[in-house]
């Protein structure tokens, strides 16, 4: 298996470095931040293995989602913003975006693009979509490919409970022959864009599927090959909502709340499709009390990959609405946040995630790994082990005392506290360790002054 990270020796000093230099964008002065260690980009197009619970590409690797919202990127943004904020995601490690390919509401000139190009030649007429409007989503969309970058593309955004920020009623007007006519549109119309999954949906469940499901089957009358999700209602999953859709390739979960369990509850499917978490909290967000703190945004992450997704989507106000109208007033401009704390953190995610060999890690839902201090709820500490018996990992909301199983990593085990807000690696204590359990506390507050922390365990000589 061909490594994610290609010096991943050195990775810890290097997700140091990126760190440090990242902060130094202050004031709205943000230039595209310098690149974590050598993150190889996915060949696509992706597809699913029957019995895994991730993604391959193209040259066989392991896919792990690792996104960013970007909801009113092809109708908000110029050409040039776009090239802007696409190079920047790029740089800090995303590898994916979620987009609508169409935007009611959150866009300056919605539905209109920039350009001011309507999607359809007659107001809400999918029988009649306008090829300039679809031509610059399409450069947009090459623009991700180019960049190795996963487009998860919401065809047609339902709207929150189907209201007037989406088009669910429009939909319903057109009736489902025309939907699926819009499908094999799309199909054709962005045949040579293989980074595309479809996510269907949009935060509500439709008492009409089968206006949904006429989109999908349209795609798929054109193309085999692209992957369907659906983006559900808060609180629900993808399979809760659409069980048997031969169609749905890939399960989604859209939680703020305990996210480990239901993550962990999707992964214990008898339908073994792969789960990625699509949605939760937002950065500058005050959708919970108090809103959702740096931490919060690392916790989510880390707790459902860790709890059996392959992977996670980063949301931040306003870089998912960009210049359009939002939902709550933003610190700064999209362009100002571009290196937010949280975002900074999601590169260190990923880097973390990386050095533990993601890939082979299987969640610890049973406890074999963390024996000790788990906890529970929104607290909860997470835990994986490979499946070559050669890396543990624990992820702690808070920091308490946990007790970890060495013994089931094999062999002599190192035991390294990295700190999550900058990437800083602490030994945790004289090592190698062997044999069963280890008793262990974090030190203290992290370089943020936080209190959650990864530890990673290591057979010795593979550090």
């Amino acid at each position: 298996m061909k490594r994610e990270l290609i010096n991943r020796r050195n990775l810890i000093g290097g997700i140091g470095a990126y760190c440090s230099l990242s902060a130094c964008s202050q004031n709205g002065l943000h230039p595209p931040a310098p690149p974590p260690p050598q993150f190889a980009a996915a060949a696509f197009p992706l597809s699913t293995v029957p019995g895994t619970r991730h993604l391959i590409d193209a040259s066989g690797e392991a896919f792990m989602i690792h996104g960013d919202t970007a909801w009113s990127l092809i109708a908000d943004l110029s050409r040039e913003d776009a090239l802007f904020y696409l190079d920047d995601r790029m740089a800090r490690g995303f590898n994916a975006i979620l987009v609508s390919l169409l935007e009611r509401k959150y866009a300056r000139n919605a539905p209109a693009n920039f350009y001011r190009e309507q999607p359809f030649r007659t107001t809400d007429d999918y029988g009649q979509p306008n090829d300039a409007y679809f031509a610059h989503a399409d450069w947009v969309l090459r623009q991700a490919q180019d960049r190795g970058i996963l487009a998860l593309i919401t065809p047609s955004y339902l709207g929150w409970e189907g209201g007037s920020d989406g088009w669910y009623s429009a939909m319903l007007a057109n009736g489902a022959d025309k939907m699926r006519a819009y499908g094999r549109y799309l199909a054709q119309r962005f045949e040579l864009r293989s980074n595309i999954m479809w996510v269907h949906g949009g935060d509500f469940n439709p008492p009409n599927r089968g206006i949904v499901r006429a989109i999908a089957q349209g795609i798929r009358d054109g193309d085999r090959r692209a992957l369907h999700t659906v983006h559900t209602t808060v609180d629900s999953t993808a399979l809760s909502y659409w069980p048997d859709e031969e169609w749905l390739s890939v399960n989604t979960v859209y939680t703020r709340s305990s996210i480990s369990s239901v993550c962990a509850g999707e992964y214990r499917r008898s339908q073994a499709i792969p789960v990625f978490f699509i949605e939760g909290a937002y950065e500058n967000e005050p959708t919970s009390a108090p809103p959702p703190a740096e931490d919060d945004l690392r916790r989510q992450a880390y707790q459902a990959v860790l709890s059996g997704a392959f992977g996670h989507v980063f949301g931040n106000n306003p870089i998912w609405h960009f210049g359009g109208p939002g939902l709550y007033d933003a610190p700064t401009d999209w362009r100002g946040q571009l290196s937010s704390r949280g975002a900074q953190s999601m590169t260190l995610v990923r880097a973390i995630l990386s050095r533990a060999e993601w890939p082979l890690l299987v969640p610890d839902l049973d406890g074999e790994f963390l024996i000790d201090g788990a906890g529970g709820g929104d607290e909860r500490a997470v835990a994986a082990i490979a499946s070559d018996r050669r890396t543990g990992i624990v992820y702690l909301p808070t920091s308490r005392r946990i007790g970890v199983n060495v013994g089931s990593i094999g062999g002599g085990v190192t035991l390294t506290w990295i700190d999550p807000s900058s990437g800083a690696p602490i030994a945790a204590a004289p090592g190698p360790f062997s044999g069963g359990p280890h008793f262990i506390a974090p030190p203290g507050r992290n370089a943020a002054n936080y209190r959650d922390w990864v530890l990673l365990a290591e057979a010795a000589e593979q550090v």
